[in-house]
């Protein structure tokens, strides 16, 4: 799932032989299906909409966009052909219609402005903090302007029973790349970036920590600087409890 700019990539559970576990245990940690559902519910796919999830996995977010909003094409990119492998296979079996690309995030093999929507889960806490600025900037250069981007993925812990959730994945996935997002400050990196509007949405407790849903834009004019968020960079919508 994970990219890095020296062109290697870490797998989706660390460990390549892990990979065939890779959806029980999303299921079973992430509050799956609720944590998707949000980042669906949030992306306001329209007919017609070019999208893209980044990180994709085994697809299981992009075979659900594909029958949502009846978009005009759904692409998913990852950079690790074993999951991709398992992604095709399963939109086969779904009789979805998605295109699955290798490729890094960083390094995203498609035009300017080409999607209405981006949309990520659980990908960029894999990601070193050079490697996250470099992929909000790809994000920022594929989307049209006014388009849409969705994160759903580990952010700062709001009590100590989530700081002590997370600490695992800390553990298993590497301080380095998960250490941003444990202190809050993905929102920040995006607005850094260039996006305007950028607000946390939903936060969702969990068994691998806070998960928080981040919606952004990009502006009409990417030469005008995106509005300042406040409290560390976003402002909280909706907490869901669990």
């Amino acid at each position: 799932m994970a990219s890095e700019h020296d062109r290697s990539f870490i797998p989706a559970l660390r460990f390549g032989w892990l990979t065939p576990l890779f959806d029980p245990v999303v299921a079973l940690t992430t509050r799956e299906r609720s944590s998707k559902s949000r980042v669906l519910e949030r992306a306001r796919l329209q007919d017609g909409d070019n999208v893209l999830d980044v990180g994709c996995g085994t697809g299981t977010l992009a075979i659900a966009a594909s029958s949502s909003g009846a978009p005009a094409a759904v692409v998913g990119l990852d950079a690790d052909p074993s999951i991709l492998r398992r992604a095709r296979s399963k939109a086969e079996d779904a009789g979805a219609e998605v295109r699955f690309d290798e490729a890094f995030s960083t390094e995203m093999p498609y035009d300017d402005a080409h999607f209405d929507v981006v949309m990520s889960t659980l990908f960029f806490h894999h990601l070193g903090d050079a490697d996250k600025r470099r992929t909000i900037a790809e994000v920022l250069r594929v989307l049209k302007p006014q388009g849409r981007l969705v994160v759903a993925d580990i952010g700062r812990p709001r009590d100590p029973l989530m700081r002590l959730a997370v600490t695992p994945v800390q553990l298993f996935d590497g301080r380095k790349t998960t250490s941003a997002n444990v202190a809050g400050k993905l929102p920040g990196l995006l607005d850094a970036g260039g996006f305007a509007g950028v607000a946390v949405r939903d936060r969702l407790r969990t068994p691998i920590g806070t998960l928080e849903v981040v919606t952004a834009e990009r502006p009409v004019d990417r030469g005008v600087a995106a509005e300042r968020p406040v409290d560390g960079g976003v402002t909280a919508e909706r907490q869901v409890g669990g």
